[in-house]
């Protein structure tokens, strides 16, 4: 008895730890439980990349267990310049605006103002009665001749949620001036609202939902819709909305749609390689370069259009790890947050990553081919411009890494070999 009760004690204490509300830099790698040495070798990997001009840069930040244990900038953010990378510098994070806009919708959720399995159309009536492409001009997709059919369901909310409504990013039609719209960084003084009622006309490429084979993963400009549908049910405009509801409560003080002028200059540079032997030269195209400093700067992508930086993005990794809660706010309830994490896509998998899809995250299956020692259960995603985050409730651990190259031929290379470098390093 003598024994038991201090064990019972020492177990009661250690559940009753609070979580991290702030992130606290660890005085030494052992101190949160890395190994000095093994965690080396990522740092010498990351600067034979920039040495080898493999990348142009890259900014780290991984915490366990709310203490930070790696934290740095390498390269440079603009290699004609020779500008060094400082930590805080800002990168266009593309498709990891998907969690905040998620987040965003999350707490409206909360509020009773809709129902996952509400048809969109309640809230968006142009998606009322949507079409699915049967065939199409292949020779002509711009003034052809196309055929559809009447899906067999209405596109819900949960369906948007985890990319299984059928719409895609790249669609056979895209071009024809009934459904052209921005791709993301528009220039042009386009609206959310206007951009969205397009989309809806646009023929869906199979029906909503998944099926008994495992058809379900389509990925593509479902977060966008996820931005209208909050103006409509907050009665803001979306980048208002995001703010006041999740930015501004976790202290993301960087991360914007569209930069302020004063912090203009901390945008990193954009850099192109689509191949490993060719050199990384700027972007050519001006609006994937630019459109966060300059243009109309009025349309507002839920799905691929922040600027952030790494800090700033972990605070909202932290908040999913500690359940809801960071920077002393509670953003989400902690069952929200578990409903999130389960799999919404049944057989399906995301492409051949043999990993499922939730509320916002890709999650780690033990059968993954993409995730490698991170433990089942976590979740992650990336950006197409070359960025990547990763939470692991089990380790209680927080990876991210950002550059911005894109096209990349060593994309999958880049994000995978630093999980691996900080995996390797966990004691």
């Amino acid at each position: 008895m003598r024994l038991i009760l201090p064990l019972l004690l020492l177990a009661t204490s250690l559940l009753a730890q609070p979580l991290p509300q702030t992130f606290t830099t660890a005085k030494s790698p052992a101190e949160a439980g890395f190994s000095a040495e093994r965690l080396k070798r990522l740092d010498s990997w990351l600067q034979s990349l920039i040495d080898q001009g493999i990348a142009p840069n890259a900014v780290t930040f991984v915490a366990h267990k709310g203490n930070v244990v790696h934290h740095k900038a390498f390269g440079y953010s603009n290699l004609a310049k020779k500008t060094p990378l400082k930590r805080n510098d800002m990168y266009r994070i593309a498709s990891q605006s998907k969690a905040i806009t998620t987040a965003t919708l999350m707490t409206l959720f909360e509020e009773e103002k809709f129902l996952l399995d509400d048809p969109i159309s309640k809230y968006i009536p142009a998606f009322k009665n949507p079409t699915v492409l049967v065939k199409y001009d292949k020779a002509n997709p711009i003034n052809g001749t196309y055929e559809t059919r009447p899906a067999k369901s209405e596109i819900t909310i949960r369906q948007l949620l985890s990319h299984n409504a059928g719409i895609p990013y790249e669609h056979p039609l895209d071009q024809r001036p009934e459904f052209k719209i921005p791709f993301f960084n528009s220039t042009a003084p386009d609206k959310l609202e206007d951009v969205i009622n397009k989309l809806a006309k646009r023929p869906l490429l199979r029906d909503p939902g998944t099926d008994s084979t495992g058809t379900g993963f389509t990925y593509g400009l479902n977060t966008d819709i996820i931005g209208r549908l909050i103006e409509i049910l907050s009665g803001k405009p979306f980048d208002i909305a995001m703010r006041e509801r999740v930015l501004d409560p976790l202290g993301m003080n960087d991360t914007y749609f569209y930069l302020p002028d004063n912090k203009a200059s901390r945008l990193v540079e954009l850099y192109s390689k689509a191949s490993l032997d060719q050199p990384l030269t700027q972007h050519e195209n001006e609006a994937y370069r630019n459109s966060s400093i300059s243009g109309a700067k009025t349309y507002f992508s839920g799905g691929a259009g922040l600027i952030s930086t790494v800090e700033d993005y972990a605070r909202l990794c932290q908040m999913f790890l500690n359940k809801g809660t960071f920077n002393n706010k509670r953003i989400l309830g902690r069952k929200t947050v578990e409903m999130m994490l389960h799999n919404q896509i049944g057989a399906a998998e995301v492409w051949d990553r043999h990993d499922k899809f939730g509320l916002g995250f890709q999650l780690i299956t033990e059968q993954s081919h993409y995730g490698d020692q991170a433990s089942p259960g976590s979740f992650t995603w990336g950006g197409m411009y070359c960025s990547e985050f990763t939470i692991d409730p089990k380790e209680d651990l927080i990876l991210l890494i950002f550059t911005n190259v894109h096209p990349y031929a060593y994309y999958s290379d880049f994000v995978k070999k630093f999980r691996i470098a900080v995996y390797q390093a966990l004691e």
